[in-house]
């Protein structure tokens, strides 16, 4: 979501377990200037948010509407933001190309860089696999994966060029990338990363981000000016309906 759709605003659905029909919408100032991306909601309730313009990472409580900024560090840019099996906050900077995480009780920043010869990949979103590894795209056609307690960083070419940009893991473990200017889902090998199995959405330049649901069907968002929302079943023989 980008800072103008904010408008300096975090925008929290409470889905009451009782009564799934209903849904209260509470709007919380943020500091102006930011521009709010990504939004990732840890285990205790603390909204984290990745402040790209200004390089920070945003900690908001809703139980008080306190607001408080993380400086990322010189040149930071945070485009995505997860909350990772440790509860904390692992963000995509693509302002210094690393994978960074921030401590949630000491504020302690800690960056991956990506390898100097791949130079600048503009990092999008992240996703943890089951092993505790986290996964990455790049818009300039790359996706990756970090395993953060050795410190090995991997990244590869996308097998079908520029593109690459949500990314998740489904209940099952599969990990599944999108590519917005490649107009197709990627389900990557969790073994042989390399090559990846592709599977081409209907329309040109569709497939921005998606959300792994159901054990066994993967939902995409088509957000590329056409407000279309693309389901599959899973491969490789699935198929695709939009709606």
């Amino acid at each position: 979501m980008r800072g103008s759709a904010l408008g300096c605003a975090v925008a929290l659905l409470l889905l009451p377990v009782a009564a799934p029909a209903e849904i209260a919408i509470q709007a919380y100032p943020l500091p102006a200037g930011g521009f709010p991306h990504d939004v990732a909601v840890g285990p205790d309730g603390i909204v984290w948010y990745a402040a790209q313009r200004s390089g920070q990472l945003g900690r908001l409580d809703p139980a008080t509407g306190k607001v408080e900024l993380i400086p990322l560090g010189a040149g930071a840019a945070p485009h995505g933001v997860i909350v990772g099996p440790d509860a904390a906050p692992w963000l995509t900077e693509g302002g210094t190309n690393a994978i960074v995480r921030v401590d949630p009780q000491t504020r302690q920043v800690k960056r991956w860089p990506l390898p100097e010869a791949r130079g600048h990949v503009n990092l999008n979103t992240a996703t943890f696999d089951r092993r505790g590894r986290i996964w990455f795209t790049g818009q300039t056609g790359v996706y990756g994966r970090l395993d953060p307690k050795t410190g090995e960083m991997r990244v590869w070419d996308a097998p079908r060029g520029r593109g690459p940009y949500g990314i998740a893991t489904t209940p099952e473990g599969a990990v599944y990338y999108a590519s917005l200017a490649g107009s197709h889902i990627a389900r990557v090998d969790l073994d042989t990363a390399p090559t990846p199995w592709c599977a081409s959405t209907r329309r040109p330049r569709s497939s921005r981000s998606f959300r792994a649901r159901a054990a066994a069907p993967t939902c995409g968002r088509s957000s590329a000016g056409r407000g279309r929302c693309g389901r599959r079943s899973p491969a490789p023989t699935g198929s695709w309906s939009i709606a």
